[in-house]
């Protein structure tokens, strides 16, 4: 058994194969390409701190209790999932790229990495999206003479003090990133494809279930995933609500065209700018399984539960309406559940 990515859902597949009798090294092994634990939270922006991150929840059999709001979310999360491993003895091998999955032989799986190949009967991935930072494609996008990024690049507000700073994205980092960037940057300008929806009030479990049957759904068709924020909207929180007060999140419609000097829309509108910000998102990270042909004519690998359609031995968790950290822990479990009846025990072995 092969589990591919360290972060939440990787972290709780691991967990349950341990509770299931599957042993590290001999049952299982996974592999991270990450330096350190943590997953893509450790590669986060310093003035994310823990105390503005959304719905944080605890991976199985362990509580992070403690924890300073203050700090960067990056160390908090950080050092909680390398306490994770050690506690229940993981033995995360880090930094390994696996470069390839595809057919082998006696039908397994092969496994290509940097740190060797492995023999699988089953797969668990749990590669996220941090890899994939989306960016959209505008007419003129190469002649803009200031800087362009990505939300995987930002490090934080200091930088673009006294710039104008145009942030493209309709989710929580896009909202975080003005929210941020307001009080140092020369002037902020938010774009989105579509008007944000704003959630007020508690978001409750029936809530939080139909939002994840939208994404499911996708998912069944064979179509690429929409994020769960997609559906549920953004939460209005007091930061929030400020911002819109304060004119920091008065919403503009998306430009149609990039100039050297900033943006212009079609009715002849421009504005000038010093940085773009594409806080737009992120694909799932599935180029290694490109040799399995597990894509769907949608876009999307069609999933059933966790299970991949096309092929019952690689399972996706973290993917479509497991891409929470709820949904994780859950999926992690489904997954090693349904890999029990597939394997019954037989273990992974080297190549």
């Amino acid at each position: 058994m092969v589990v591919v990515g360290a972060g939440q859902a990787g972290l709780a597949a691991a967990h349950h194969l341990r509770r299931s009798g599957f042993e590290p090294d001999r049952g299982f092994v996974v592999l991270d390409h990450s330096p350190g634990p943590g997953g893509a939270w450790q590669f986060r922006w310093p003035s994310l701190t823990y105390g503005k991150v959304h719905g944080m929840h605890a991976l199985p059999g362990m509580e992070l209790t403690d924890a300073d709001p203050a700090r960067p979310s990056s160390e908090v999360i950080g050092e909680y999932f390398a306490r994770y491993e050690r506690a229940f003895d993981l033995r995360v091998r880090r930094p390994v790229d696996v470069r390839a999955v595809r057919e082998g032989a006696g039908g397994r799986l092969r496994v290509e990495s940097s740190a060797g190949v492995w023999a699988a009967r089953a797969l668990i991935n749990a590669t996220g999206t941090w890899d994939q930072p989306f960016w959209p494609r505008y007419p003129g996008q190469e002649t803009f003479r200031g800087r362009q990024l990505h939300t995987a690049q930002y490090a934080g507000p200091q930088e673009f003090a006294g710039q104008r700073v145009i942030v493209v994205g309709g989710g929580a980092s896009g909202t975080q990133h003005l929210l941020e960037l307001a009080p140092y940057a020369a002037a902020t300008t938010w774009v989105t494809r579509r008007p944000p929806v704003f959630r007020e009030g508690p978001f409750d479990e029936n809530a939080g279930r139909a939002a994840v049957a939208l994404v499911e759904e996708r998912v069944r068709q064979g179509l690429p995933p929409r994020s769960v924020v997609s559906v549920t909207g953004l939460p209005l929180n007091d930061a929030v609500r400020e911002g819109l007060r304060d004119g920091v999140l008065d919403r503009r419609p998306m430009f149609d065209r990039i100039t050297p000097d900033g943006v212009e829309w079609r009715d002849g509108q421009r504005l000038a700018a010093d940085v773009i910000l594409w806080a737009t998102g992120f694909r799932a990270a599935l180029g290694h399984l490109a040799p399995l042909r597990l894509r769907e004519p949608g876009g999307g690998i069609r999933v059933e539960g966790t299970r991949a359609v096309a092929d019952p031995r690689v399972h996706l968790v973290g993917y479509g309406p497991s891409a929470s950290t709820v949904g994780a822990n859950r999926a992690g479990r489904a997954a090693v559940r349904d890999i029990r009846r597939l394997l019954a025990g037989e273990p992974a072995v080297a190549a």
